[in-house]
C-alpha cells in the first residue's frame, strides 16, 4: 500500500476519497482542494485524513507516492503533467485531457518515466460489464451487429464541457472494451439549448470493421435518468441497465435468421423467441474496485486495465466526434482524423 492524495474534493472526488480512506489500512490519504469548507467536511466524515489547498504541498511530499486527479476537465491534463514530473503515478478521472496533443503528452511522459498511468474508466470495473464482455467473447450472443446506449439525465449541467465530453467517455470507453476494437469512423450531432456554443445533446455514431455498428445519446436535459446499453447479436441479445436496483443484465433468446429455403416472402425471415434468463452477478461498487486496482497497479507496478493508451483512444475519438459536431454530422475516418 502507499500513501495517495486526492485532488479534487467535488461531488466525485469525495467518492473518491471515500473509498482510498477505506481501502488505506497503515497509509496516509490526503485531500487537496481550493474549497476550504469542502475540505473541512471531509475531515468530519475522514478524521484521519490530511487535506491542503495548495497542490504543490502534495507534489513536494516524498511520502506521496500516488495522485488522483479528480478536478474539473478542463484541469486534468495541467494537473496529471506536474504530478507525472514529481515522480508520482497518476490515476486520472476521465477524460485525460481535452485534446489528443495533451493526452499523448501525458502518456508518452508517463511511458518515459516508467510511471503508472490509469485513466478513471469507471464502466470497464462494473461486475456486469465484465460479465457482458464475456458473454460477448465466448459467442453466446453470437455475431455482434449492433450496440446502443442511453445516457441521460436532468442535470448536472456543465459550464467547462459539452455532454459529449462529460458523459460520452464512459460509453464510448465501455463500447471498445466490449468489442475488443476501435471504430474505423464516427459523427456526431448536437444542440445547444441551455448555453451558447455547449451542447446538451449529442448523438453519437461510430462504424466498426464486420458492418458492427454503434449509437450513443447523451444528454443532460432529459426527463429520464438512464445508464442503459443493449447488445443485439445473431444469436442472443442483452441489455445493461444499470438504473435497475437488480437484475441488471438480462439475456434475451430472441434473434431474426434468414432462410436458404423458402417457399414464400413472408418464410424469408425467422423471427424466434425464446425465454429471458437473468444471470447472477455478485454486486460490489464499481468504483472501489477501480480503486484497489489502482493499488495494485501501483504496488505490483503493472499496467492497469484502463492505461494510458486507453484514455488516448477515448481522448481521439472524443475529439473526431466533437470535430464532426462542429460540422453538423460529418463522418470522421478515425484512421485519418488529425487533432
Amino acid at each position: 500500500m502507499v500513501d495517495l492524495a486526492i485532488v479534487g474534493a467535488g461531488s466525485w472526488g469525495k467518492n473518491l476519497v471515500r473509498n482510498f480512506y477505506e481501502l488505506r489500512r497503515q497509509n496516509q490519504i490526503y485531500a487537496c482542494d481550493l474549497d476550504a469548507a469542502k475540505l473541512a467536511k471531509l475531515r468530519s466524515a475522514f478524521p484521519m485524513l490530511q487535506t491542503t489547498q495548495n497542490y504543490q504541498e502534495i507534489l513536494s511530499n516524498d511520502n506521496i507516492q500516488a495522485v488522483v486527479v479528480s478536478s474539473s476537465a478542463v484541469t486534468h491534463y495541467d494537473l496529471a503533467k506536474r504530478a507525472l514530473e514529481a515522480g508520482k503515478d497518476v490515476f486520472v478521472e476521465k477524460p485525460l485531457a481535452l485534446s489528443y496533443r495533451d493526452a499523448a503528452e501525458v502518456v508518452e511522459m508517463a511511458e518515459r518515466r516508467q510511471s503508472i498511468l490509469m485513466v478513471g474508466h469507471l464502466m470497464l470495473y462494473h461486475p456486469v460489464s465484465q460479465q457482458l464482455r464475456q458473454l460477448i467473447h465466448n459467442g453466446e450472443l453470437g455475431e455482434v451487429y449492433y450496440i446502443y446506449s442511453q445516457r441521460v439525465n436532468l442535470g448536472q449541467v456543465r459550464r467547462d464541457e459539452n455532454a459529449l465530453w462529460s458523459f460520452g467517455p464512459h460509453d464510448l470507453s465501455l463500447i471498445f472494451y466490449l468489442l475488443g476494437q476501435e471504430p474505423t469512423d464516427i459523427s456526431a450531432r448536437g444542440q445547444t439549448y441551455l448555453q451558447e456554443g455547449i451542447e446538451d445533446v449529442v448523438f453519437v455514431s461510430l462504424n466498426f470493421p464486420n458492418r458492427v455498428s454503434a449509437h450513443i445519446h447523451l444528454s443532460w436535459l432529459d426527463p429520464h435518468k438512464l445508464r442503459k446499453i443493449t447488445v443485439v447479436g445473431s444469436k442472443k441479445m442483452a441489455v445493461f441497465d444499470d438504473m435497475a436496483t437488480s437484475e441488471k443484465l438480462r439475456i434475451y433468446n430472441n434473434s431474426a435468421e434468414k432462410k436458404i429455403d423458402y417457399d414464400t416472402y413472408g418464410d424469408y425471415i425467422t423471427l424466434r423467441f425464446g425465454e429471458i434468463v437473468i444471470p447472477y452477478v455478485t454486486m460490489i461498487e464499481p468504483l472501489k474496485l477501480e480503486c484497489q486496482h489502482f493499488l495494485e497497479c501501483v504496488g505490483q507496478r503493472q499496467q492497469p486495465r484502463t492505461n494510458g493508451q486507453d484514455g488516448l483512444r477515448v481522448v481521439k475519438a472524443l475529439e473526431a466526434a466533437n470535430f464532426s459536431l462542429r460540422r453538423n454530422g460529418v463522418p470522421v475516418n478515425l484512421s485519418d482524423f488529425k487533432s
